[in-house]
């Protein structure tokens, strides 16, 4: 069976959420309400961003600019993309956060040709607009990451999935193998879902020798 991985970004690929930072700098507004209302479910996380970074009036070197030397990134991301080319596995980022600072973080990594699916940002001196494409072409409110996982599924791939917080519970279910971290282990653990703790990227690629 061919073999895809499925990896979030923020808290996943990042050691922290990228997102948070911006936001904490630059939103115009009291988003960390927005933030707790996405946590005690009452918003979804699609509606967070979107609201969250409507807040941000700011152009898109401005952001870039801020978020040099800010990143750091999960240690092993290049064995990881490295083991997935020699064994013919496609790696995708499939991620809640918002493209323009994810490509940008993995063009300074040499890493611009993984292949990413996130929230479309458009500047606006009035507020930054953020909007969710699903793998059909279609807007979407919710659910991003399971659509994504539920299309891979439809392809014949044999999904292994990495992730680190709440909204990677719901894609990690459909998933062949999980590797889970923060919020998402926790979430495992507690509802007896397979998973395998991870670290590292380096963590990963041992285990996933053995699948």
């Amino acid at each position: 069976m061919k073999t895809l991985v499925q990896c979030d970004f923020d808290g996943t690929v990042t050691e922290e959420d990228t997102s948070f930072f911006l936001l904490d700098a630059f939103a115009q507004g009291d988003w960390r309400r927005l933030l707790r209302d996405y946590k005690e479910h009452r918003i979804s996380v699609g509606e967070f961003n979107t609201k969250a970074f409507a807040m941000v009036k700011d152009d898109k070197p401005t952001l870039l600019e801020a978020l040099k030397g800010k990143v750091k990134v999960r240690a092993g991301l290049h064995e990881l993309v490295n083991y997935c080319l020699g064994e013919g596995f496609r790696l995708v980022i499939v991620s809640n956060g918002l493209d323009f600072y994810i490509k940008a973080v993995l063009k300074d990594l040499g890493l611009e040709s993984i292949e990413v699916h996130a929230a479309q940002a458009s500047f606006h001196p009035e507020g930054m607009k953020v909007q969710y494409v699903g793998p059909d072409g279609e807007r979407l409110e919710d659910g991003f990451k399971e659509a994504y996982t539920q299309s891979f599924l439809k392809l014949g791939y044999r999904v292994i999935y990495i992730g680190n917080g709440d909204s990677d519970v719901a894609p990690a279910k459909y998933a062949h193998y999980v590797f889970a971290t923060g919020d998402l282990l926790a979430y495992c653990k507690d509802n007896n879902l397979k998973y395998k703790p991870f670290e590292t990227f380096i963590d990963v690629v041992r285990e996933v020798n053995f699948m």
